[in-house]
């Protein structure tokens, strides 16, 4: 800050220190005036002139640091308390610029809040005809008919889902509910839920659980195998084996893994998977793909502390990883 004020005071130094020049030189050079007093006056001159540039640095810089140190949060009652007239000025306009920009983000967020509501009511709405159709579909006698409106069914099922969750993520805390959850349950719910998809695959699945109760929220638990199960079966095939999905304990933390044989994740894509919107750089003409289920997945992971990670190669197959915290770790991180 010194180094600042110093800068912005120069020129007032510059002419100080001009004029004292002028007033030796002049002395110097006219020897009618004596060199000595003028020397003394110019020292004692420059004594003031420096005892006044500390008065004026702690004056002036009082209201510049607490403008640095504003965290500019529309809150200006730190920083208002102005000691001169420019100063002044710079309170008037910051409050009003503030309050004008209050009112904006006030405006904006009630839009924002109205029409998430909008879009929630939209998504039930649209819900009931999609049960519906489900129904009418299950009545089909012509299999492969019913096979195909099935799969397309399930994928607007899945994305309006996906929409759901999404707008609830911003509020995810208020929304929690932990208990001990039985995976067993949920895992046949979500596999079943894909069941016509499989079938038509001709995809299976191997379920091996050596635990199968943890400390989570079940129906964000449920959202997040959803968008792993889907992905497994979405980027299978009737060639690959069957989808293994495994549950142990290690080190005292749950661990949950789904292992599919498709054709896998590109090295290079791996980084990227969890990212909002993205899809493929190998498998970029996949239209299909929105690129939003792995990020849900992983923002809804973060609250729950669930760790994700996954393995994969080109055409061998993927593998998701759910590590779960610790009983006694989520109870102190939630403070549930």
């Amino acid at each position: 800050m010194i180094k600042t004020f110093l800068i912005e005071r120069k020129s007032w130094i510059g002419m100080f220190l001009c004029g004292q020049i002028l007033l030796l030189l002049i002395a110097y050079l006219d020897l009618s005036i004596p060199f000595s007093p003028v020397l003394y006056i110019v020292f004692l001159s420059l004594m003031l002139f420096a005892i006044f540039l500390i008065i004026r640095f702690n004056k002036e810089t009082a209201y510049m640091k607490r403008l640095k140190d504003w965290e500019n949060n529309l809150d200006v009652s730190g920083i208002v308390g102005a000691a001169s007239p420019f100063e002044h000025i710079i309170d008037t306009a910051l409050t009003d610029q503030t309050e004008r920009l209050r009112q904006t983000a006030s405006r904006q967020q009630i839009a924002l809040e109205q029409e998430k509501d909008e879009l929630l009511s939209w998504i039930h709405e649209v819900k009931t005809p999609l049960t519906a159709m489900h129904l009418m579909i299950g009545r089909l006698e012509n299999d492969a008919m019913k096979a195909t409106l099935t799969y397309e069914w399930l994928r607007i099922h899945h994305l309006l889902d996906q929409q759901l969750h999404q707008q609830r993520l911003p509020s995810i805390e208020n929304d929690l509910y932990i208990e001990n959850v039985n995976v067993e349950d949920l895992l046949y719910m979500e596999i079943k839920s894909l069941q016509s998809w499989c079938i038509q695959k001709g995809i299976g699945f191997d379920v091996q659980l050596d635990a199968t109760t943890v400390l989570s929220d079940a129906k964000w638990l449920a959202f997040i195998l959803r968008q792993i199960l889907t992905n497994a079966v979405k980027y299978s095939d009737n060639l690959s084996p069957d989808i293994i999905v495994k549950s142990f304990l290690e080190h005292e933390r749950m661990v949950i893994e789904v292992t599919d044989f498709g054709r896998g994740i590109d090295a290079k894509d791996l980084p990227r998977i969890f990212d909002k919107g993205f899809t493929s750089t190998t498998w970029h003409q996949d239209s299909a793909a929105t690129g939003m289920g792995l990020y849900l997945a992983r923002k809804a992971a973060e609250p729950l502390h669930i760790q994700m990670a996954v393995q994969a190669e080109v055409g061998v197959g993927t593998t998701f990883t759910l590590t779960f915290p610790q009983k006694n770790e989520l109870v102190r991180l939630t403070g549930m």
